[in-house]
């Protein structure tokens, strides 16, 4: 987890003091936000952390399936099951369990659920009995559970089960300063793994990442650096602005060219004109000390040319001799 902005560093500190209560938490936040990546800091920073590790996308799992996916089964508990299989909570025994998109389970999953945080007894399909588990639960979810609870779409009692403690993630687009840290890692692994040489992102590129929204957060961010990585033969990076970016740069004025705006196409590109002349004239004189055959010979103009300028747009020789 890299990152140094304000909001970033809160996430990381609350994270360090979840971590040292051992009860469950529900962590929200955008697609791509990184949940899983917390759950898994949470685990390795708390006392479970030399026993597993065990994430479930619950949005995977068809309904029908949830219960032999979390229990398990004893031989001949259906049709089809030869052997006795083992759930993911006894693969998670004295570790954690992650249920990832935890909104996405049906109604009868949300009770099985339920029925195992209230005493942490389970029983496998088909099993005579229940058994004990001593597993720690982290749930995730990219929508706001407490709005799906207000409209009926997911049971109070588990929403409650699940929030003794809360982890708001936040989106990429809050955390100020960190895309061009997290840019720079991503093209370092890349640099790392993929064997093309090394590679590093233009100015340009890294100045609309730091205005750019990130709908899919740090996920969006990491796969276009790799897919750009891959694809871009050349040592730089230079990746285009996304439509939004690059019309909403159009609209705004080029301050350059400010004061000629109020004026007519063939006005304003002769005052720019006359203006890029006298300062390019005037450099180049400086440059050879006030020499006209000299300067003349820096910018490639005869000196007879080079002398009518000069006088054209009334600079002194006098003015540039040291």
């Amino acid at each position: 987890m890299i990152g140094k902005s304000k909001a970033f560093l809160n996430v990381l500190a609350l994270i360090a003091r979840i971590a040292k209560c051992d009860v469950p938490v529900l962590i929200e936040g955008e697609t791509g936000t990184g949940k899983e990546l917390a759950a898994r800091a949470i685990h390795y920073g708390s006392g479970r952390r030399e026993f597993p590790f065990v994430p479930l996308n619950c949005g995977a799992i068809p309904e029908a399936l949830i219960e032999n996916e979390l229990f398990g089964h004893q031989r001949g508990a259906y049709t089809g099951a030869a052997q006795d299989q083992a759930g993911l909570i006894q693969f998670a025994q004295h570790g954690t369990l992650f249920l990832d998109e935890i909104d996405a389970l049906s109604s009868k999953a949300q009770v099985t659920l339920l029925r195992f945080l209230q005493d942490n007894q389970y029983r496998p399909l088909g099993g005579p009995s229940s058994r004990a588990a001593d597993v720690r639960i982290l749930a995730a979810s990219n929508g706001d559970l407490a709005k799906l609870v207000a409209q009926g779409a997911f049971r109070s009692d588990l929403f409650y089960r699940l929030k003794i403690l809360h982890l708001e993630l936040p989106p990429l687009r809050a955390r100020n300063g960190d895309v061009a840290l997290l840019a720079a890692n991503f093209i370092e692994m890349c640099n790392a793994r993929l064997g093309q040489g090394e590679k590093k992102l233009s100015a340009n590129t890294l100045n609309w990442f730091e205005r750019y929204a990130w709908p899919g957060n740090v996920r969006e961010l990491e796969n276009l650096i790799y897919r750009e990585y891959l694809l871009t033969e050349g040592a730089i990076l230079d990746i285009a602005a996304p439509a939004e970016l690059g019309s909403e740069r159009r609209t705004q004025p080029d301050r350059r060219y400010g004061d000629y705006l109020g004026s007519k196409f063939g006005d304003a590109k002769t005052r720019v004109i006359a203006e890029f002349e006298r300062n390019y004239l005037s450099n180049m004189l400086a440059r050879a000390d006030g020499n006209v055959t000299k300067a003349a010979n820096l910018c490639g103009k005869e000196r007879r040319t080079f002398g009518k300028l000069l006088k054209k747009h009334g600079i002194e020789k006098p003015d540039f001799r040291q």
